[in-house]
């Protein structure tokens, strides 16, 4: 082995695999994922497509079945694997959104408003629509819609009467949503139900973390751990107010293994479904924090242990059942922390009561606002795509084009920073649409009826879900045969729709890329920093409740910890988002990586030392919490001076001595990144 490659020592003393070089930005960029089929949303969006297209063809109003059409692939681009409650929040909020944008282009275009004033109406729908899309998901998907359909009204044939189009547009969204309604006295499996899923896949991430601990793998499956708690989080049915099956007064509580100080028994338990959903949630958190302890230690488990949360993830599926949790004497409060917690959610599949250590509070609303309309980061995502509508307004007012709408309707899809790389966007977006053009060309060129028009829009929309997710080239890929199909059915020429829209959505994307990305960078200080500084503050509040915890009631602290977990992710997200940007942007994102890497070691050094005060009795040190503190504040402030920390990041190569306090180390690995801090 050549001399320059590093070997870092394993935790057994043996070498462990050299680092490979980083993935080259171009390289994550161009990378698909491979997400699950979603069948259900699948099915959904092709029968509502078929169902709207053929009423039109029926009726004789094929116009307006095309726009019913519209809406249910609108409603299918907000559909997910969720319960129907969740779904038809996300539904209601962004189709609404898109008969308002309909309207209002349909009445400009009704009106024949000049170039100039049609310009500027799109561009003011462009300022209200991104500074609705910096307000959280639910607001990013409205504002898309927004100003997608605005543009398509202030372009397309519009029926009779012009109004027409937006009134019919929700139609296909309600086919959507009432598709996926179960039905009425239907019994479903209890594993069909997606809160149910979404624990059994909390459990099987946790079984695939313990078999990484004290691995290099260990990181990475804490992360799909926690994206898979997050996704339970958004899943989970509120609790009911008012128990339905309270259990007997005289009901004596099954035997709990003593969990340490500071714990107390879940003793408001209720029979409904919904309440056992969240003690298994409750449970399950408590099993994560104590592994996330033993991931920073650097420290395994026995093989027999780390299957437990995979048969736990069987036994929900099924409904329940006992599961078995062996004795290996664990030999640290990090260990007992975890024997604890998988015997408590064991105790809680089974269905019976157990000592949990998390208070019965309810997790924070996922969908709260981010921002609020007038924050400047909302002005300032709102500016950036008002001026790329203007550009776009003003060059379809001197250029010769068939159908202008195709311009300012692509910028809308592609200036989306929070879906992901507006490079990559834009590139893909024209390569998606040569793709999916010459798709098109080659369907058309066999001259199909109506009926076969209508299977191949269906067709479509149902494999919008899946690519949506895969990748977003081959969204395009899939969405542009679907609207050239429809205008084909609406009456135009799709043959002759091809060389344009390939021109259109080229010179979109070059807008995009010239006024959004390279005159309008989007640096570090606008994504990654403000959700690092979010990250550490909830870090801070989580560390300070582990400190401050001396009485035996029910603790929330491990709600706290989900609260600085969520927001790690989400800096997680946007560092990897950033990576796959061209320099300097991917430069930045690379800068903040070991930032972020030593935020989410210090979330485990917390856990491991909330084990150590419960099993350990140890007594927080002044000192090192104020170091901890003081380390924090001096990411918080490097971040907020856009400075990224320059030391080396201290990653753990040998187990941590349990002798030792956890947020010492935690200390010395902050100390080492800030080192080499440049100086303010």
């Amino acid at each position: 082995m050549p001399p320059s490659t590093p070997v870092t020592p394993s935790a057994s003393g043996t070498p462990a695999t050299p680092p490979t070089p980083p993935t080259p930005w171009w390289a994550r960029a161009a990378r698909p994922a491979r997400p699950p089929l979603p069948w259900a949303p699948m099915a959904r969006a092709a029968l509502a497509m078929a169902l709207a297209l053929a009423a039109g063809l029926l009726a004789h109003r094929v116009d307006l079945g095309v726009f019913a059409g519209l809406g249910a692939m609108h409603a299918t681009m907000n559909d997910r694997v969720e319960p129907v409650r969740l779904r038809a929040r996300r539904i209601a909020t962004a189709v609404p959104a898109s008969a308002l944008g309909l309207l209002i282009g349909s009445a400009l275009q009704h009106a024949q408003v000049g170039a100039l004033a049609l310009g500027a109406g799109l561009t003011l729908t462009a300022f209200v629509s991104g500074a609705l899309s910096a307000t959280g998901p639910r607001g990013s998907a409205a504002g898309l819609l927004l100003l997608v359909s605005a543009t398509l009204g202030s372009g397309m044939p519009l029926p009779h009467p012009w109004w027409a189009a937006a009134a019919v547009l929700p139609a296909g969204a309600v086919l959507v949503l009432l598709l996926g309604v179960p039905l009425r006295g239907r019994r479903r499996a209890p594993g069909a139900d997606p809160g149910v899923r979404a624990l059994a896949a909390v459990y099987d991430a946790l079984g695939r973390m313990l078999a990484d601990l004290g691995t290099p793998q260990g990181s990475a499956s804490r992360q799909v751990l926690t994206a898979r708690l997050n996704q339970l989080q958004d899943v989970l049915p509120p609790l009911p107010r008012h128990p339905r099956n309270p259990p007997a007064p005289d009901t004596a509580p099954d035997t709990a293994p003593d969990t340490g100080p500071g714990t107390a028994p879940d003793t408001a338990p209720d029979n409904t479904a919904a309440h056992r959903v969240h003690t298994m949630y409750r449970a399950a958190l408590a099993a994560t924090e104590a592994a996330t302890g033993l991931l920073w230690a650097w420290r395994p488990v026995p093989p027999e242990v780390a299957t437990v949360p995979g048969l736990l993830a069987r036994a929900v599926e099924h409904g329940g059942g006992e599961v078995p949790v062996p004795d290996w004497s664990p030999d640290t409060p990090s260990r007992q922390a975890l024997d604890a917690a998988l015997r408590a959610a064991a105790a809680t599949v089974a269905g019976r009561e157990a000592v949990l250590t998390t208070a019965p509070a309810p997790p924070p609303d996922p969908w709260r606002l981010r921002v609020r309309l007038v924050s400047p980061g909302a002005a300032r995502y709102g500016a950036r795509l008002a001026l790329c509508i203007a550009v776009g307004a003003a060059l379809m007012a001197v250029l010769p084009l068939s159908r202008s709408y195709w311009v300012p309707m692509t910028i809308a899809f592609v200036l989306k920073p929070d879906l992901g790389s507006v490079f990559l966007r834009s590139v893909s977006r024209a390569v998606g649409t040569v793709l999916g053009v010459a798709v098109t060309a080659a369907v058309l060129s066999l001259a199909p009826g109506p009926w076969a028009l209508v299977a191949i829009a269906a067709l479509c929309v149902a494999l919008l879900p899946y690519a949506t997710a895969a990748h977003y080239g081959l969204n395009t890929v899939v969405m542009t045969p679907m609207a050239l199909v429809l205008l084909q059915l609406g009456g135009q020429d799709g043959a002759a729709e091809f060389r344009p829209r390939v021109l259109d959505t080229v010179l979109a994307s070059a807008i995009v890329l010239l006024f959004g990305h390279l005159l309008w960078p989007e640096r570090p200080r606008h994504r990654i920093e403000p959700r690092l500084v979010s990250a550490a503050a909830a870090l801070k509040a989580y560390l300070a409740s582990v400190v401050r915890q001396d009485g035996p009631e029910p603790r929330s602290e491990v709600w706290l910890r989900r609260t600085a977990y969520r927001a790690l992710a989400d800096a997680r997200a946007e560092v990897e988002q950033g990576l796959a940007e061209p320099p300097p942007t991917g430069r930045h994102a690379a800068e903040w990586l070991p930032a972020t890497a030593a935020l989410e070691r210090l979330s485990g050094a917390v856990a491991a030392f909330a084990a150590q005060r419960r099993y350990g009795g140890r007594v927080p040190e002044r000192a090192e919490v104020e170091r901890v503190g003081r380390a924090l504040d001096e990411l918080t402030a490097a971040a907020r001076a856009h400075r990224p920390p320059t030391g080396a990041a201290a990653r753990p190569t040998r187990p941590h001595d349990p002798s030792r306090s956890a947020l010492g180390r935690a200390a010395d690995e902050l100390d080492t990144l800030l080192a080499g801090r440049p100086p303010r």
